[in-house]
């Protein structure tokens, strides 16, 4: 069974939590990166005009990806990781989610955040995930939290 570990982070601590199950898991890792990355000021969320309080105010919203040539076909389980955005995934995982064919694949979610659960966020996520299993993983993984990650 391969295993694929793909994550967009903001400001690093999703990256860390990412490489440390990538490597528990003995998954490929991958960086979901914006086409146009994200600066201090987009990821102001007390400015209501900043680019991520605007993306997340309009859940349709879906951030382009850098070009990427990855191939999601050989892989079984996609772990999926983000920073909990307004207590929820931020609309760049949709972009992630609809960029690619997860029919019959399992996507284990983990995200980190200053304060929230997951929320609605596997709900939100569903509808971009057309045809595969998607599993509510864990919110802020600790050293041992994460060894019960990997082998989801």
């Amino acid at each position: 069974m391969k295993k694929l570990v793909a994550y967009f982070s903001a400001g690093g601590v999703t990256a860390k939590v990412a490489a440390k199950l990538a490597e528990l898991a003995g998954a490929d890792l991958h960086e979901i990166r914006p086409e146009q990355p994200y600066t201090a000021a987009d990821l102001n969320w007390t400015n209501k005009q900043s680019r991520s309080s605007v993306e997340m105010s309009d859940l349709s919203s879906r951030p382009a990806l850098a070009p990427s040539d990855l191939d999601i076909s050989g892989y079984d389980t996609v772990y999926v990781g983000f920073p909990i955005w307004w207590y929820v995934a931020p609309t760049i995982i949709n972009t992630f989610l609809e960029s690619y064919d997860f029919s019959g694949k399992r996507i284990i979610l983990f995200g980190t955040s200053g304060s929230s659960g997951f929320g609605k966020t596997a709900e939100n996520l569903k509808d971009s995930a057309k045809g595969a299993e998607l599993i509510e993983g864990m919110i802020n993984p600790k050293p041992d939290d994460i060894r019960k990650l990997a082998q989801m």
